[in-house]
Order: structure tokens, then C-alpha cells, then sequence
């Protein structure tokens, strides 16, 4: 008879899920994770890791369109988008693939199939189609602790449901057969300027909707803007404190009826629409009901070791709630099981969870935005540190872009950090790093930065704040 019983059973494989089991395999727990779908989940699959890959392509397509400006020769420059998708799916296939071997390098067993909660401890488990070689199938099961990693699916707007033809969600946008000569992106949070900014690159005539006042709204209303600025210099259409009201579809368009905040209205015809208006948990068809698993606006409740109110059950990720990101599901989530093996663990803080936006330009951030520094209380200095001033972005052909730090002014603590511009996803770390270890100004003004390198632009920020810049 197959031993059915484990110390926990992680429900989902994404980037929460995968990296929680391994973690727990590695402190010696019987670990179990079951997948009904893809393991790496939409992470890996649908969404951060494919996007890179149809964006590096654009990157590249756009310095290839611009090869004259870095003194070089190209002709007859072009694309084919079916290519363009395929080495995308590839890089995705090739990294749940490594999940798929890391799981098995940890004696992590895969239950494949659907999941649904028993109480107890037991977990029934229906099974899915197509299963991976090795993995476990349908059937009862039974762990001392059960985590929820499950994730979240692209929200639906009332009348503006997506029909995967015309009204395409992230997965449609990301397989396109052809490119759409326009498009309109309703949202302007990260997974919609991601595809706004990628499909222009790539010729397309794009329109973004925001029923906000600024696009990227979690972003410092200061990036925000010189962010705006790039995306219309490109030919970006971007609407703010606007919103879509009814879409029209015909055969293979769709007229979306568009209206300000003054209830002035107007119709734009374009050939597909995404909808990129958030994302909700999957909380449905697990029992969670059933076992009195509290719940809010579409996600479980959690306290800050993803620990729900019904003992031995736990969630993380972005069913567990916002920030919805792949970075916060998997520190989330080494939280929660090293809180099950007994080890000395502590709450994430959120404030120090950074954000990253791959668009062109790049946007990333950690901590609090100027404006709710100020909200919270605290007396502010701020520093600024603009591309232009730096050797390196010029000689990358990247003078546009901003570096921004926020400090207490009394205390020279770090508050914020923020950023846009060339490979500011990459440079966030070092600021987060700073965050996390309580560095003040003072620590980072005598800190050395190797030249010539975009992060002397960092260095040179926090000496701003202080009335210090050399550069500028």
C-alpha cells in the first residue's frame, strides 16, 4: 500500500508553491505538492518568465530599428511573430522543465490532478488530464499541515468579459497568431503596460485606458509621469481618468465606447483588446467554505506567517493577497513552512517587497512613494538623480530615466526608492538590500560604486538628498 500521509501538502506549483515544497523537503518534512496544470504555475508558464522572452525579442527589434544611432548598418529589419512566440514558449517549457527536476532532486512527490480540502488534514484529489511522467495521481491524501498556493486568474469586468478572440486576456496576448495592427489595453498596472509596451515596440498602434488619474498607479506620481512621457514619445495613446463603458465586437474588431471623468464619451475601433484590470485569487471549489476558511474580496486571510484561522490549514501567494508577485509568493511562503518546522522566523514586511515593471523604459521601486511618506508622518528629504547625468547611460545610448530616494529626514533612514529608466529592475536590489539591513544616508553616501556603472546613479541620489551630487 502507498504511503498516502505527509507532513505537508502544497496545493499549486507556482513560484510560492514550488519553492515552499523544496523548502520544506529540504528541512526534512515529507513534502507533497499537487498541480492540476502546468508545474511553475501562470508564473513560469503564462506570465513573468514568457513576457521577458517576448520582450527581450522587442528590445531587440527596437535596437535593431535604431542601429544607426549606435553608428552601425541594418536593412531589411523585420519580424515573424510566430517565431517571436515560439522561442517565448520555448524559454517557458524549458523552466518547468527545471521545476519539474528540482522537485525530484528534493523527493518532493507530484500529485497530479484537482484539490479539494476534507478537513482533518485530508485532501481528495480528482485527477487531471495529460500527467507528468512520475507523478502521483488521483486519491486521498492526508498532511498535518496543507498550504493554499493556487494563485489568482485575470479578473473580469462586467460587459467587458475577455472572449479569447477579440477581448484577449495575458494568455491570448502572448500566443498572437498575427500581430493586431491596434490594440487597445484596458489597465495600466504592470501586466498592461508590459503588453501596451511590446506591442508598440513591435509596430502596433496601441491605446491604454486607466480609469485612475496615473497610470502604474502603485508607482511615486514623479516616475509615473516621466514614465507616461517615453510611452506617448513612442506613440503610446495612453487615457487616464477614463474608462471603457461597452465594447462593440464585429467579426474581427472591436468599437470601444471610451468616457472621461466628465461623462464625455468617444468610440475608438481597434482590432483586439486586452483586458489587464488586476487579478483575482482562486478561492473557489477547494472547501475552503466548508472548513470555515476565512476570506476577503477574493483572497484568504492570512496572519503575517500564512497561517489562516483553521489550524493546519496556510496560504500564500497571490491567493493570499496583494502585493500579487512571484518574489512575495516565494518569501512568503519559506516564511510559512519554516514557521512549521519550529524555526525563528518573522513576519514579511511588505514595505520592503520591490516592484518591477518591464517595459521600455523599465520601472522598479521599494518602500513608500514620497506621497505616503508624507502621508505617514514622516518629515521627508528627497533625492534625484536624472540618466543624463551618467557616463554609462550615455555611452549605452540611455540618457532618459530618474533614480528618486526618500529619507527621514531625522533619522536618515531609508524610506523609499524609485526608479525609471535602462535596467532599473536590476539596480532596485541594492536599495532593498539597504532597506532590509537599516542602512541610513550616511552608510550609503560612503559607500563605494564601481565606475562607469548605472549604479553610481543610486550613489549619487542619496547624496542629492543631502544637498551633495557631484554630478548634477
Amino acid at each position: 500500500m502507498a504511503d498516502n500521509s505527509y507532513d505537508v501538502i502544497v496545493i499549486g506549483s507556482g513560484p510560492g508553491g514550488y519553492v515552499t515544497a523544496i523548502r520544506s523537503a529540504q528541512l526534512g518534512l515529507r513534502t507533497a505538492v499537487i498541480e492540476n496544470k502546468y508545474l511553475g504555475g501562470i508564473c513560469l508558464n503564462w506570465g513573468c518568465i514568457p513576457t521577458k522572452a517576448l520582450l527581450r525579442s522587442a528590445e531587440i527589434y527596437h535596437y535593431m530599428e535604431n542601429a544607426k544611432d549606435y553608428g552601425l548598418s541594418a536593412t531589411g529589419i523585420s519580424y515573424d511573430p510566430k517565431a517571436v512566440v515560439k522561442r517565448s514558449r520555448g524559454v517557458a517549457a524549458q523552466l518547468s522543465n527545471g521545476v519539474q527536476f528540482l522537485l525530484k532532486k528534493n523527493k518532493v512527490d507530484v500529485i497530479w490532478g484537482t484539490a479539494t480540502l476534507a478537513g482533518g488534514g485530508k485532501v481528495s484529489v480528482k485527477p487531471a488530464d495529460n500527467p507528468i511522467k512520475g507523478a502521483l495521481g488521483g486519491g486521498d491524501y492526508t498532511a498535518k499541515h496543507v498550504i493554499v498556493a493556487t494563485g489568482a486568474r485575470p479578473r473580469a469586468l462586467p460587459g467587458l468579459e475577455p472572449d479569447r478572440k477579440l477581448v484577449w486576456t495575458y494568455f491570448e496576448a502572448m500566443v498572437p497568431e498575427k500581430m493586431p495592427k491596434s490594440l487597445l489595453v484596458i489597465g495600466s498596472g504592470a501586466i498592461g503596460i508590459e503588453f501596451a509596451s511590446f506591442f508598440r515596440t513591435m509596430g502596433v498602434d496601441v491605446t491604454v485606458v486607466e480609469v485612475l488619474p496615473q497610470i502604474l498607479p502603485v508607482e511615486d506620481e514623479e516616475i509615473a509621469a516621466l514614465a507616461r512621457k517615453r510611452f506617448e514619445k513612442q506613440g503610446i495613446r495612453i487615457l487616464t481618468s477614463a474608462k471603457v463603458t461597452k465594447l462593440d465586437k464585429k467579426s474581427d474588431s472591436v468599437t470601444a465606447t471610451i468616457e472621461d471623468e466628465t461623462g464625455k464619451a468617444e468610440t475608438i475601433t481597434v482590432d483586439r483588446v486586452i483586458s489587464a484590470v488586476g487579478v483575482v485569487g482562486n478561492i473557489e471549489d477547494l472547501g475552503l467554505e466548508k472548513l470555515g476558511v476565512k476570506t476577503d474580496r477574493g483572497t484568504i486571510v492570512t496572519d503575517g506567517f500564512g497561517r489562516t484561522n483553521v489550524p493546519g490549514v496556510y496560504a500564500i501567494g497571490d491567493v493570499a493577497g496583494p502585493p500579487m508577485l512571484a518574489h512575495k509568493a516565494e518569501h512568503e511562503g519559506v516564511i510559512c513552512v519554516e514557521t512549521i518546522a519550529g524555526l525563528d522566523t518573522h513576519p514579511m514586511d511588505k514595505l520592503m517587497i520591490p516592484g518591477c515593471t518591464y517595459c521600455n523604459p523599465q520601472v522598479a521601486s521599494v518602500g513608500l512613494t514620497e506621497k505616503k511618506a508624507k502621508e505617514a508622518g514622516h518629515e521627508v528629504k528627497v533625492g534625484k538623480f536624472p540618466f543624463i547625468g551618467n557616463g554609462k547611460a550615455i555611452a549605452l545610448g540611455e540618457p532618459d530615466g530618474l533614480v528618486k530616494t526618500v529619507f527621514d529626514a531625522k533619522t536618515g533612514q531609508l524610506l523609499g526608492a524609485h526608479m525609471v529608466g535602462a535596467e532599473v529592475t536590476e539596480l532596485i536590489q541594492g536599495f532593498v538590500v539597504a532597506m532590509n539591513l537599516e542602512t541610513t544616508e550616511e552608510e550609503l553616501i560612503h559607500s563605494i560604486f564601481p565606475h562607469p556603472t548605472l549604479s553610481e546613479m543610486m550613489h549619487e541620489s542619496v547624496l542629492a538628498a543631502y544637498g551633495r551630487a557631484i554630478h548634477i
